[in-house]
């Protein structure tokens, strides 16, 4: 088919082609071709778990400069890069306490320094022919880093003890709040015993509201559709990996703009 009934087809002059096919493309369009070339990479390297806004953050420490995020945004959708996260409900069981105590926290998730806050929370996996297996973890709201996990076989007090026996081993001198759910191994008088050793004072949410922990439920949420929800894992052995190397890359790689564009570990470095 000739040129001339292609344009005449699609209502433009043969100038106006031709003008088109000899024109040097303008800075901004070669600089648009390398974001999306780079994009492309890093949307690979994460398994296309980065929505605009992740990636935004990204392009803009690789570029040294800051990017409009509707630009990414509409770069993404021209490259054809979406993400593959979706958004999963969890399930809370309730649990018949032996010791309570009030909501301290109050959902004030912004802490001053680190180690002022903690809270923690169990989560459950599934590996194999149906076998379970539970992630017990503490997350500073100071910078959202995971300060310590433990994943185990079953959902009992020495998760959690253990948990709580790794963070405190880091601290120097500081006395966190540490914020729970009423689950019992935090309703337990073993756990009060461990709290009160650490001389830190211990806050619960309230009955069925799961909001009340919020930053934690994030980061498990997070985690699986980052990470679990995107494989098999055939033994325990194999999600455990997986799960070390992601809680690595949270902590050191990923970054988040309400840190300023840092990684959670970048942030604290500051700090000290």
């Amino acid at each position: 088919m000739s040129i001339s009934l292609l344009c005449e087809i699609a209502d433009i002059a043969r100038s106006a082609y031709y003008k088109w096919l000899n024109r040097t493309p303008s800075t901004r369009e070669i600089q648009n071709e390398e974001i999306i070339k780079r994009m492309k990479t890093l949307h690979e390297k994460v398994n296309s778990t980065f929505g605009y806004r992740q990636m935004n953050l990204h392009m803009n420490r690789q570029f040294n400069k800051k990017l409009n995020h509707k630009r990414i945004y509409r770069l993404m959708k021209v490259a054809g890069l979406r993400s593959v996260i979706r958004v999963k409900k969890n399930q809370y069981k309730r649990s018949t306490p032996q010791h309570v105590t009030e909501n301290i926290l109050n959902r004030e998730f912004n802490a001053a320094k680190p180690n002022e806050k903690w809270v923690t929370d169990v989560t459950e996996f599934k590996y194999g022919q149906s076998k379970k297996a539970y992630l017990s973890a503490i997350r500073d709201l100071y910078d959202g880093s995971i300060v310590s996990y433990v994943l185990g076989h079953s959902n009992n007090n020495q998760l959690v003890f253990k948990t709580l026996d790794q963070a405190t081993v880091l601290l120097d001198g500081e006395h966190p709040l540490i914020h729970s759910d009423r689950g019992f191994q935090y309703t337990s008088k073993g756990f009060k015993r461990k709290v009160d050793s650490a001389k830190m004072t211990q806050s619960m949410s309230r009955v069925g509201r799961c909001i009340d922990n919020g930053p934690m439920e994030s980061f498990f949420g997070t985690l699986k559709c980052e990470k679990y929800y995107l494989n098999k894992y055939k033994t325990f052995e194999e999600l455990c990996t997986a799960i070390d190397e992601y809680i690595h890359f949270y902590n050191h790689e990923r970054y988040q703009k309400r840190l300023n564009g840092l990684s959670p570990m970048e942030y604290r470095a500051k700090a000290a």
